[in-house]
C-alpha cells in the first residue's frame, strides 16, 4: 500500500529531501491527503509514480530580497516605435516598428492597481516619440519612483519641454551608451547616435536630473570596461548608476546571452499586448503570461505561481538527480 511505502521511505529522509514512490490507479488523492496530514509536500504526481518531499517546500518568493520578489519592479513598455533600429534591440524596435502604445488611460489604470510595487519603469522603443510622455512620467511619479529610459538623442525643442515638466525628485532618467567613443556604440545603433546620445546626457544633468548611464556589450567587445567608467567618471556619473550588461539573444541580436523564464527572476512587465515575464521577453511569446493586463493583482498572481512552479520544479530535479 503506498501508504505505508510513503512511511518508511519518507521517515527515513532527512528534512527537505525527496523520494518518488510508485502509485496504483486512484492513490493520488490519498497521497496529498496523506501529506496534507503528516506535514510533507507532494511535489509532483506523474502517471505511475508519486514524488514527495519530507517537511513543507519553503516558499520561493519569500526567499528573495524583497526589491526583487515578483511585482516589486514594473516595467511599462510605452510604446515600440523607435528613431534608432539597435541590431542587438531585444524588442525589434525601429523607426518602421508599429506604435503599439500603452496609452496614458491605460497606465494610470496600473499604477492605481499597482499595490506592492516598489519601483516603476518606463521604456519602448523611445518613450521621448510619444507627445503626452510628461503626463505619463506624473501619473506614475505621483505613486512610486520611477525610471525613465531612453536613447537620449531627443531632448530638444519640444521635446526639451516634455522633460522640464518632469518632477525631478522621484524620476531618474537611464541613458543609452554603450562606449565612451562613437566607434562602437555607433557600429550599433548607427551613425552619429554616440554624439546625440553624449549630448542628451549633458543636457538632463544640466536640467538637474538624476542621470543612469546603461551600456549594451556585445560579444567580444568587453575589453573597454575601463576606458568606458574613466569616462563616466569625467560626466559625474556615480557608481551605482552605471549598467553594464551583456547583448541578449533576442529580438533583432543574432548573439547574446540565451534567457528563458526559468533562467531569469521574474520583472513584471506590461505592454499593450500583454503581460510578461521579463522586460527582455517582451516582444516574444515564450515569455508572455497573459493577455488580460487587467485586473492587475489576477496578472502578477499568475506571474507568482509559474515563478514558484518553476523554482520547486528545479529544486525536484536537483535533489533527483544527485552527482554525488
Amino acid at each position: 500500500m503506498v501508504i505505508l511505502d510513503l512511511i518508511e521511505k519518507v521517515g527515513a529522509l532527512p528534512a527537505g529531501a525527496m523520494v518518488t514512490v510508485p502509485l496504483q490507479p486512484g492513490e493520488a488523492e490519498l497521497v496529498a491527503r496523506w501529506c496534507d496530514h503528516t506535514g510533507n509536500t507532494l511535489v509532483a504526481v506523474e502517471e505511475e509514480t508519486a514524488t514527495v518531499r519530507r517537511g513543507r517546500t519553503p516558499d520561493p518568493i519569500a526567499e528573495l530580497p524583497a526589491d526583487r520578489r515578483p511585482g516589486a519592479r514594473l516595467w511599462l513598455y510605452t510604446n515600440f516605435d523607435c528613431n534608432l533600429a539597435c541590431d542587438y534591440c531585444c524588442s525589434r524596435s525601429s523607426p518602421r516598428t508599429p506604435r503599439r502604445a500603452l496609452g496614458l488611460d491605460r497606465i494610470r489604470r496600473i499604477i492605481a492597481e499597482a499595490d506592492g510595487v516598489r519601483e516603476v519603469f518606463l521604456t519602448g522603443g523611445e518613450p521621448f516619440l510619444l507627445p503626452d510622455l510628461d503626463q505619463i512620467v506624473q501619473a506614475c511619479t505621483d505613486r512610486f519612483p520611477t525610471t525613465l529610459l531612453t536613447n537620449g538623442m531627443l531632448m530638444h525643442g519640444r521635446r526639451l519641454g516634455l522633460l522640464r515638466a518632469m518632477p525631478r525628485d522621484r524620476l531618474t532618467l537611464q541613458i543609452s551608451l554603450d562606449s565612451p567613443t562613437h566607434e562602437r556604440h555607433d557600429r550599433h545603433r548607427g551613425p552619429g547616435s554616440w554624439r546625440r546620445a553624449a549630448a542628451g546626457i549633458q543636457t538632463a544633468l544640466g536640467e538637474g536630473f538624476r542621470v543612469r548611464v546603461a551600456a549594451t556589450i556585445a560579444a567580444g567587445e568587453e575589453d573597454d570596461a575601463m576606458t568606458f567608467h574613466t569616462y563616466l567618471d569625467h560626466l559625474g556619473i556615480s557608481v551605482e548608476d552605471r549598467i553594464v550588461r551583456p547583448a541578449a539573444l533576442r529580438g533583432f541580436a543574432d548573439e547574446g546571452v540565451v534567457l528563458t523564464v526559468e533562467s531569469l527572476l521574474p520583472e513584471v512587465t506590461i505592454t499593450a499586448d500583454g503581460v510578461y515575464w521579463h522586460p527582455v521577453g517582451a516582444d516574444h511569446d515564450d515569455q508572455l503570461v497573459t493577455r488580460d493586463i487587467f485586473p492587475f493583482t489576477a496578472a502578477l498572481a499568475e506571474v507568482r505561481r509559474r515563478f514558484t512552479e518553476h523554482r520547486r520544479h528545479a529544486d525536484a530535479a536537483a535533489q533527483t538527480f544527485p552527482c554525488a
